[in-house]
């Protein structure tokens, strides 16, 4: 039961249906980064900017999914933007995320 609970714990959103559901996606990466490659249709504002946009990304008025290159600076803007009362998950790498999504 224990290990159930952990890999329950451990598993992470269900990427496919929170973007089916309206969930926007956010690329926390570098411009520089994002424009390399990134999820279609999903929005970049960079992690040390996600601060100065709360008040827009509050207006979405929807769930956030975060993505990066790793899921490291995604969990950290997940993190922020939860604690500002906003529902976000960390979808972890970009590159997995578009892997789900195509």
């Amino acid at each position: 039961m224990l290990n159930f609970i952990q890999r329950l714990l451990k598993s992470g959103p269900n990427i496919k249906a929170l973007c089916e559901e309206g969930a926007v996606l956010i690329d926390v990466r570098t411009t520089a980064e994002y424009q390399a490659g990134h999820v279609k249709g999903s929005i970049n504002i960079p992690l040390d900017q996600i601060g100065r946009n709360i008040e827009k990304i509050k207006a979405m008025k929807t769930p956030v999914l975060t993505c990066c290159k790793s899921g490291a600076r995604s969990g950290i803007a997940a993190s922020k933007l939860r604690s500002q009362g906003l529902e976000a998950y960390n979808g972890g790498s970009w590159k997995a995320v578009d892997r789900v999504l195509s």
